[in-house]
């Protein structure tokens, strides 16, 4: 069986992540013909009457009785919706522009990982709909954390840590490109740096002389989180981690690269004002991360990886973001430069 789960329209996805911070004349996206909104910009009545929807759709291509129960409170919405099976059993329903065939790969690359004691969801329905398909994956327990401080970060790594090895028996996952080289397709685009300003090409002329030295795509047989962010970990009251959702990006490699996007989530979270649905999150929290980080990374390995993260999140910043998210990449990814 081929699983092929690393493509770039996958990586868009990671990119476009539903749990980071939008101003408001930028919270509107597209995947196709779907449209994305935040939390902020639609209505309580409006999210409400598109869940019920979703869930008819896909009761009708199903046969099932699926009852809408609730909706997220946290982040962007993509026709997320809490749902219960008419046995009990609480479940969150989401659409995906992937095909039911990389679904099915990737529940199964997420059953291994639960067997491995990884608290990850199991996959109960993959449907195919006029748009993409449709996941009922089991309802785990907890919720994103509210503030980040030093504890969350702790528990983050660690439960990355768990990542290791998962992969080993599975070469057909994907071993993604880092694209320093040269562009990517439709992302990671050298062009955008090299035309916005002094700054980004400055960034863009260190990226390619890491490029020269290090390699182009990652190595090792860790299960790889491409979307490692606080809002797609879930924590009890006590600060223990209790599942890591939203696996719709995963890839074979080092664990310990899936750590480089929190820390420009963390530091775009710092520099904006606080907005519902969204954490809060201390300057010891971020000292943590790089603390970690540094001792996890030899240097040459953590500049490949925070050159990829610089080049992806910048190029995005800057074709589909707002000034303060470009501003704020540009800032922190300039700090490894030497």
């Amino acid at each position: 069986m081929s699983v092929i789960i690393w493509r770039r329209s996958i990586a868009a996805i990671a990119l476009h992540s539903r749990t980071s911070p939008r101003e408001p004349e930028l919270q509107r996206r597209r995947y196709g013909t779907m449209t994305v909104m935040s939390d902020e910009q639609t209505p309580l009545s409006a999210r409400r009457s598109a869940a019920e929807e979703f869930v008819r759709e896909v009761n009708a291509q199903t046969g099932g009785d699926l009852r809408l129960i609730g909706l997220p409170d946290q982040g962007m919405v993509s026709d997320a919706a809490y749902v219960r099976w008419p046995d009990g059993r609480a479940g969150v329903l989401t659409r995906s522009i992937l095909s039911p065939d990389a679904l099915h790969s990737i529940a199964e690359v997420l059953a291994v990982a639960s067997a491995h004691g990884v608290p990850v969801p199991r996959y109960e329905l993959i449907t195919p709909l006029s748009q993409g398909a449709a996941i009922v994956q089991q309802r785990l327990p907890g919720s994103p954390p509210r503030h980040i401080d030093p504890s969350i970060v702790d528990a983050m790594v660690a439960v990355n840590e768990s990542f290791a090895g998962l992969l080993a028996d599975w070469p057909q996952v994907e071993v993604p490109q880092l694209h320093l080289r040269q562009s990517g397709e439709g992302w990671c685009l050298h062009e955008t740096l090299q035309r916005y300003d002094d700054r980004s090409r400055r960034l863009l002329g260190w990226i390619q002389d890491v490029a020269t030295t290090g390699p182009n795509q990652l190595t090792g047989n860790d299960l790889v989180h491409w979307d490692f962010v606080p809002g797609n970990v879930l924590f009890d009251p006590t600060g223990a981690v209790t599942g890591v959702v939203d696996w719709f990006t995963i890839a074979r490699g080092d664990r310990h690269f899936g750590l480089l996007k929190p820390r420009f989530y963390l530091q775009r979270l710092a520099a904006v004002t606080p907005s519902p649905g969204y954490p809060t999150v201390t300057a010891t929290a971020i000292g943590r991360l790089d603390e970690l980080l540094d001792q996890l990374l030899e240097p040459a390995t953590y500049d490949v990886y925070w050159a990829h993260w610089s080049l992806a999140l910048i190029d995005w910043a800057i074709r589909h973001g707002t000034q303060t998210e470009i501003d704020c990449y540009l800032d922190l990814a300039s700090t490894r430069i030497r």
